[in-house]
């Protein structure tokens, strides 16, 4: 942590693409001193998923350059939902379902920000600490008349849940003003004059700066970050097995690792900006050498072991970087067996009976042929004399070999390979 902000924080922001838009003025008042700020993360989850990563990347860089972030784990709005880009009203959680989601959308915080103490610590709240005791005809009466239906009805996430035949229901209609009441609590609690979000959030911000305005005569501000798609136009963090989290027991450190390896080369250099701690000159150099030669994917690798690292630790990266070279020749008897089943998700598999293995007496070409991987056990052995054929990644050099007892990997596995990439994992019933 800086014990002074840094004047250039706003420009570190604007050079990495992390500015959709702010309110006028915002640049100054953070080159003035220190300056609290917050952003709220929805606990509708156990875990955050990588879409939530740039905004705690914007924190990073919040507190990076010498200013208070905090954190707000919506326990109270939480309650309600938010109706910004849903199409139809959320399941209400339940107070344990929320409690237990906040506890793991700390622990993942606590990966980024620096939570100790000193001027600029970053803090967590919950703003059911706030939100909960509210009384219904005091809060309508000094904070309800401050909104005005009429401008309510034309935020998108409104107006776009009108136009559908569910509509939206009185609850998640006043989420608005709650979120509203947020920066209100938080600027005179903990001094914030700083909202930051996605910009979807944009009209909810703006909402309560106007509040704080009126209520008490103060001028705060509010600065949000663009919505990520991907060069091919879908939304970022969405893949075939579906969301990527954060938490390690919902997506495997190896299955983030990959994620971001598997960058299309047209976003790499932005993610690089969007996601890493990089410096320019560093991803200059990453930009440079990617359009000089692409296919080294020298940047893609680099984003994916800062990022993992960021999150699960040097100890899992190297697992991860382990787990990837396995298709690529790699030692595979240590890999425990739920990475091999992620690795080796997508390749064919074919179960066959663990007694024929045992023993010691199958001979190679017949598992081979077993496996789909040849046709007959001529073209196994014509394979297998040609060098072609690899039993968990050690090449094969007798036609008339038989399988070893200790290449049942687990007791449960064995990894066949033709060639340089042609897989297929057999699954010992």
């Amino acid at each position: 942590m800086k014990a002074r902000p840094d004047s250039s924080f706003y420009e570190e922001l604007e050079w990495r693409g992390l500015i959709h838009s702010s309110t006028p003025g915002v640049r100054e008042h953070l080159s003035r001193g220190s300056v609290t700020g917050y952003i709220g993360f929805d606990p509708t989850a156990p875990s955050l998923h990588v879409g939530s990563l740039l905004p705690i990347m914007g924190l990073v860089h919040f507190q990076r350059g010498g200013h208070r972030p905090i954190a707000i784990a919506g326990g109270g709005t939480g309650m309600i939902g938010d109706p910004s880009g849903k199409s139809q009203e959320r399941n209400l959680l339940t107070p344990g379902d929320i409690a237990a989601n906040l506890a793991g959308i700390r622990r993942q915080l606590g990966h980024y920000l620096d939570f100790g103490g000193g001027g600029n610590g970053a803090e967590i709240v919950d703003n059911a600490e706030w939100l909960a005791p509210l009384g219904m005809m005091d809060f309508l009466r000094e904070v309800g008349k401050h909104f005005s239906v009429n401008e309510m009805l034309a935020k998108d996430s409104v107006r776009s849940r009108l136009e559908k035949e569910q509509g939206i229901s009185f609850t998640e209609f006043t989420y608005s003003i709650l979120q509203s009441y947020d920066y209100l609590a938080l600027h005179d609690r903990y001094g914030c004059s700083l909202q930051m979000g996605g910009s979807d959030q944009w009209g909810n911000i703006v909402s309560g700066i106007d509040l704080v305005r009126r209520m008490r005569s103060r001028e705060v501000h509010g600065l949000v970050y663009p919505l990520i798609t991907t060069s091919g136009g879908s939304k970022f963090g969405k893949t075939e097995a579906g969301t990527v989290w954060l938490d390690p027991r919902k997506t495997s450190p190896y299955a983030f690792y990959q994620f971001w390896l598997n960058t299309d080369d047209k976003d790499v250099v932005r993610y690089l900006k969007y996601f890493t701690l990089l410096s320019r000159e560093e991803i200059a150099s990453l930009s440079a050498a990617h359009e000089k030669a692409p296919g080294e994917r020298a940047a893609h690798r680099r984003l994916a072991r800062e990022v993992t690292t960021m999150l699960h630790g040097g100890e899992a990266l190297a697992q991860a970087v382990r787990a990837s070279e396995i298709f690529f020749g790699a030692e595979i008897h240590d890999v425990p067996p739920e990475t091999l089943l992620e690795i080796f998700a997508d390749v064919p598999s074919t179960d066959y009976p663990k007694e024929k293995v045992v023993g010691g007496n199958l001979p190679v070409p017949d598992l081979l042929v077993a496996s789909g991987l040849v046709s007959s056990k001529g073209e196994a052995r014509r394979a297998i004399d040609g060098g072609g054929i690899y039993l968990n990644n050690v090449r094969v050099t007798s036609p008339g070999g038989t399988v070893p007892p200790e290449a049942c990997l687990h007791g449960r596995f064995i990894v066949l390979r033709k060639g340089g990439r042609n897989y297929s994992l057999v699954r010992l019933i």
